[in-house]
C-alpha cells in the first residue's frame, strides 16, 4: 500500500500521526505504526478527504480502535492489548467516540473483521481470510494445497506469501 500523501493533507496527516506514534511506541509496536500510518494514507487520498472535517485527536483514536478491530487488540490474551477504553484515554476522547470513528473508518475503507489489507504481518499466517481461496469453484485454505497452485495464487496477489518461503 502506498504511503502517498497529497500536498493539500500533508498537515492533516502529519497532526494525525503525530498523535498515534507515541501511543504505538508506549502501548503497542512498530507493525500497529506502520498500518495506522497505511491507513492514514488511504484515507487521506479519499476525495473527498474525510480527515478534513472533525478533531485529528478523534481521527487518531478511531484509526487505532479499527486497526485494533482488525487484529484482535482487545482480546487481553493478544500481546500487545489495549482496551477501548485505554485508547479513547490516550486520545482524551469518548470511548463511545473512538468507536463510532472507527466504524466510519471501517465503512469508509471498507474493511472486515480479519481482512488481511489491514493484519499485522505477524499475524497475516493466522489470518484464515488472508488464505481463503477458490479452486475450481472450492473454497479451500492455499496454505494446504500444492506449491504450483500457491505460486499462482501469490502472482494474482491473492495470497501474501508462499508459505514454504517464509520460516
Amino acid at each position: 500500500m502506498s504511503e502517498k500523501i497529497p500536498k493539500p493533507m500533508q498537515e492533516t496527516f502529519d497532526a494525525i500521526m503525530q498523535l498515534i506514534e507515541p501511543v504505538c511506541k508506549k502501548h503497542l509496536n512498530d507493525e500497529y505504526e506502520q498500518i495506522c500510518r497505511m491507513m492514514t494514507a488511504k484515507l487521506a487520498r479519499k476525495r473527498p478527504s474525510p480527515l478534513n472535517s472533525g478533531r485529528i485527536t478523534t481521527w487518531a483514536a478511531g484509526i487505532i480502535y479499527a486497526v485494533g478491530q482488525v487484529n484482535f487488540l482487545f482480546d487481553k490474551s493478544q500481546i500487545p492489548h489495549m482496551t477501548p477504553s485505554q485508547i479513547a484515554e490516550a486520545f482524551e476522547v469518548a470511548q463511545s467516540t473512538a468507536s463510532n470513528k472507527a466504524k466510519t473508518i471501517r465503512d469508509i475503507l471498507k474493511i472486515r473483521l480479519m481482512d488481511p489489507d489491514w493484519t499485522l504481518p505477524s499475524r497475516m499466517g493466522d489470518n484464515i481470510m488472508a488464505w481463503t481461496i477458490s479452486v475450481n469453484g472450492l473454497i479451500v485454505d492455499a496454505r494446504y494445497v500444492p506449491r504450483e497452485i500457491q505460486e499462482i495464487a501469490y502472482e494474482k496477489g491473492l495470497i501474501p506469501y508462499i508459505p514454504d518461503d517464509v520460516d
